[in-house]
């Protein structure tokens, strides 16, 4: 073997290790995006007892990062071209697990101080993570997007299990069971840092940038993948909100309703992998909308008027459906679009749009309970949701794609 052949392995090895170290980063960063979510609702009681706080002041800890993602997330990719989607992804890290730990120190200013942290650092990686992956893994997009969604959805999953136990364990409380996954973050941080070294330098064409943004504001393809982000979005924290009440005013008890909604997450897991290896094989996605939307249809009236026997089927429903709905969505952004800064941009819009509306959600289900004393019409107003999600969904899983000029 002569030294020109050598050198050629040598330069194939590192690209390889490269790449592995990549996919690593990619799975780690996207462990972290629903576990300091996830973890807060089991402890909210504690949390709201240790603190002397009101049950709104309580219940808006989960709803502060859905509003951090809709302020934040149509300027990630602008700090994007400006300083290099590599270095951005660093940066947040870094906030993310600053913010975590600021959130399980003593008093209510730093909770809602690292809580809004740890929102606006999420924002940025949900963004930035599918135009990464358009950019770096275009030839498996399906795959990646399949696999790191996995990996944000089982460790979400995970967290809102075992948040209890930790916060049992002696000497822990809640702020040590919501302080524990700054070690998660940390770690990331660390997998990440690699990536610093020879990244692209971003050319910073901000005008450019302006241009794309209001194309796509005027784009109505651009609004039906926005919507279809946001309706999904909406179900989906409602029910990660409600459904065990819910279940447990039809005769569940606590510790029932409270697996069904773990059942309800784990159901998600296959399908966030599997979703995105097919679509990205087929030439539209119509059909995976359509499944989707009848699936929410059936879950959601299945609570509604099902048997109560069936109730583990109707919750895997959902959880099918979420899963679906989530992982299209993320390759709606890769898909309708043509380069990797559109890509970027539509996920900026569709998460800014789609959060804002996820974050009412869960407030108006609740109105329309306080104000009709049951769960029919409320339950109503998800089946009107999963109509609409079949309607645009239709809309963004047609073969095309957005142009920006």
């Amino acid at each position: 073997m002569n030294a020109e052949q050598v050198e050629h392995q040598e330069i194939k090895a590192n690209q390889r290790k490269k790449m592995i170290l990549l996919i690593i980063g990619v799975i780690f960063i996207g462990a972290n995006l629903r576990a300091p979510l996830t973890s807060v609702g089991p402890l909210v009681a504690s949390i709201r007892d240790s603190l002397g706080m009101s049950n709104a002041a309580a219940g808006t800890i989960t709803t502060v990062p859905l509003l951090a993602f809709a302020c934040l997330s149509p300027f990630v990719p602008l700090l994007s071209r400006r300083f290099g989607t590599e270095l951005v992804l660093l940066s947040s890290l870094i906030v993310l697990t600053a913010g975590i730990l600021l959130r399980s120190l003593a008093g209510i200013g730093t909770l809602f101080f690292g809580t809004v942290l740890l929102g606006l650092s999420i924002a940025v990686c949900n963004v930035l993570l599918p135009s990464l992956i358009k950019h770096r893994f275009s030839g498996n997009l399906g795959v990646m997007t399949g696999i790191y969604s996995v990996s944000m959805n089982l460790c979400g999953a995970i967290a809102s299990g075992i948040s209890v136990p930790i916060a049992s364990l002696a000497g822990f409380g809640w702020k040590g069971a919501l302080g524990c996954w700054g070690i998660l973050s940390f770690i990331a941080l660390i997998i990440w840092i690699p990536q610093m070294r020879g990244r692209e330098i971003p050319a910073g064409a901000l005008g450019a940038e302006g241009r794309s943004k209001n194309s796509l504001l005027r784009s109505p393809l651009a609004w039906k993948v926005t919507l279809f982000m946001g309706l999904q979005s909406l179900i989906f924290y409602t029910v990660i909100a409600w459904l065990p009440e819910i279940l447990q005013q039809k005769g569940l008890s606590s510790s029932t309703a409270g697996w069904m909604l773990s059942l309800m997450q784990f159901s998600v897991l296959p399908i966030t992998f599997i979703v995105p290896i097919i679509a990205a094989k087929m030439k539209n996605q119509r059909v995976l909308a359509g499944l989707t939307a009848l699936c929410f249809l059936i879950g959601i009236a299945g609570v509604l008027i099902g048997s109560a026997a069936l109730t583990p089927l109707w919750v895997i429903m959902i959880g099918i459906a979420g899963g679906c709905a989530f992982s299209l969505a993320m390759m709606f952004f890769s898909l309708r679009t043509q380069h990797v800064h559109e890509a970027a941009a539509l996920s900026g819009m569709a998460q800014s749009f789609g959060y804002l509306l996820a974050a009412f959600g869960p407030l108006v289900f609740g109105l329309l309970h306080d104000v009709t004393h049951g769960w029919t019409i409320p339950l109503f107003m998800l089946i009107a949701v999963s109509v609409l999600i079949l309607i645009f969904g239709l809309g963004a899983g047609k073969a095309e794609q957005i142009t920006t000029k």
